[in-house]
């Protein structure tokens, strides 16, 4: 089948591990024809937005990407933008599936006349927002999501089989905020990349990266990684844990890129068993994830989680309301405080409980694999 993604909430960067790349990726992998239209908003290695200035292109999976101009140049989080090409560009590709990404821009109602008129598009959307990080202040509540998002969504729901939260909490968010009928709203998992899982797992690999980053045969071996900012502040708290561990062979690699504001205290926190790596790009972090006993998420939810579920490795995360499918019945623990002690104590249950998480972590890490998400999103 012909399947076009439209992705203008945000920025699709070819390469990573998101679901706007990995859906398409296995969708194409299993025998459909896929076409991405997105905007021209990119992530660059240092966390920052750029300009791509490629248009039209076949990316490293084989996907067809379309490009947009918007009608004016604000940045991507500029929430009322226009791209005057969209509806030419899903003419042009025919659908036989249309797959929305997100439902919080201003085309919804474009989006909504032209399967109107080609009533034979099977139509699916998905959100990706809930109360963590959308609906946080008046406006963003008000006169967005409970006015021109809801209209939006109200309008496009005739034509939509289903509405798919990508968390539970975002399958909430589709009825709560929008009034979606809940026979519509779906979870619709993300997951990791079944060929990098397979890769990084490789014995050769995990050998080679643990070399790289002098791993001992005894040390227990704790990652965390993405973006450290203002408001993902915890991941110091866990370096400030691990350093005051007194078990010698603790040791905790952070990756990920860092805002300039928490630089100093991010390197005054390193030392001999804290170390922070930098960014890494896609391969690089199932590599690294590969060698840990567990990974640590102290803050706000990642798509690391799930594709750290997807590699069989046991977490730790900061417990958020809707978040919990990630516990496939004890490969995780949950964080119910942002504090030092709470921290220190999980790490220590975990590293008394390893096996025992490892094995439940281990026996059903194949429900977190892109290669079944894409077959259960069209199905």
């Amino acid at each position: 089948m012909k399947i076009v993604h439209v992705c203008l909430c945000g920025c699709v960067t070819d390469g990573w591990s998101y679901q706007d790349n990995l859906l398409p990726k296995y969708q194409k992998r299993n025998g459909n024809d896929v076409t991405v239209i997105a905007s021209k908003w990119i992530w660059n290695s240092e966390g920052k937005m750029e300009i791509s200035h490629e248009e039209h292109y076949v990316n490293q999976d084989g996907v067809k990407m379309i490009r947009l101009d918007a009608l004016f140049h604000a940045g991507v989080e500029a929430k009322l933008k226009i791209y005057p090409g969209l509806i030419r560009t899903i003419e042009k590709e025919t659908p036989d599936i249309l797959f929305v990404h997100d439902l919080s821009f201003l085309q919804v109602n474009t989006i909504c006349n032209y399967l109107k008129k080609h009533r034979n598009v099977t139509a699916y959307c998905d959100n990706h927002g809930d109360f963590s990080n959308s609906a946080r202040n008046w406006f963003s509540k008000n006169l967005l999501h409970k006015g021109i998002w809801k209209i939006g969504a109200q309008r496009i729901k005739k034509y939509v089989k289903r509405f798919y939260g990508v968390l539970p909490a975002r399958v909430d968010f589709l009825r709560e905020m929008y009034g979606l009928p809940e026979e519509k709203c779906e979870l619709l998992i993300m997951a990791a990349d079944d060929d990098l899982v397979k890769y990084a797992g490789k014995k050769e690999i995990v050998e080679r990266t643990k070399e790289k980053y002098r791993i001992g045969e005894k040390d227990f071996v704790i990652v965390t990684g993405g973006k450290i900012d203002l408001f993902k502040q915890q991941t110091l708290l866990l370096m400030e844990a691990v350093n005051e561990i007194s078990d010698m062979n603790i040791k905790l690699f952070v990756f990920g890129s860092v805002v300039k504001e928490l630089k100093a205290k991010l390197h005054e926190l390193c030392g001999e068993r804290v170390e922070y790596i930098g960014w890494l790009n896609n391969r690089e972090s199932y590599e690294l994830f590969a060698t840990a006993d567990i990974a640590v998420f102290p803050g706000r939810h990642s798509v690391y989680w799930e594709q750290v579920v997807g590699q069989g490795i046991p977490m730790i995360v900061k417990r958020w309301e809707g978040t919990e499918h990630v516990d496939l019945g004890g490969n995780v623990l949950f964080l119910d405080e942002d504090s030092v002690e709470e921290i220190k104590k999980k790490i220590e249950a975990a590293y008394s409980n390893l096996e025992a998480m490892k094995t439940v972590a281990r026996k059903n890490s194949q429900l977190f694999l892109y290669d079944s998400v894409a077959r259960e999103s069209i199905r």
